[in-house]
């Protein structure tokens, strides 16, 4: 005999519930976020990128796809556009000829370095209204999740 509705919504009532509570604080964290990244006329894959190449230095278009967890349609366009607007530059990779790798120009790293302070201290602010140790509870917690 097949659950009711009513017996698999009783069953799982906790983890629907936690599941708003996520997706709730993950839209208000974003939206705080996204604020600085607007102040300064980038959109957020854009703001990724040069983040990503400020952090790790020169990647290939895969691993920015990886890492900012975007379509290769997109990661296109924002390439494109960046390299357009002189902040990145795409080179062949010397290891894998069929591959490329994009780095930032020095317009590029001298926009990134003017926003990551602002940026960081923005973070910081959105989850001050918890201690540290809710903040390593959380990433614990959430840590579970990563498949």
């Amino acid at each position: 005999m097949e659950k009711k509705i009513e017996e698999i919504l009783k069953e799982n009532e906790s983890a629907l519930h936690s599941l708003v509570v996520f997706h709730r604080a993950t839209n208000a964290i974003s939206r705080q976020e996204i604020q600085t990244i607007k102040k300064h006329n980038l959109t957020v894959s854009q703001f990724g990128v040069l983040e990503a190449l400020y952090n790790k230095g020169n990647l290939r278009i895969q691993d920015l796809i990886d890492k900012l967890l975007s379509t290769s349609g997109n990661m296109t366009v924002v390439i494109r556009n960046m390299i357009r607007d002189g902040y990145i530059f795409k080179v062949p990779d010397e290891k894998d000829k069929r591959s490329f790798l994009i780095g930032l120009t020095p317009l590029g790293q001298e926009r990134i370095e003017k926003i990551l302070p602002e940026h960081y201290e923005n973070i910081g602010k959105i989850f001050s209204i918890i201690s540290q140790e809710e903040q390593e509870t959380m990433a614990t917690i959430l840590r579970k999740f990563k498949l």
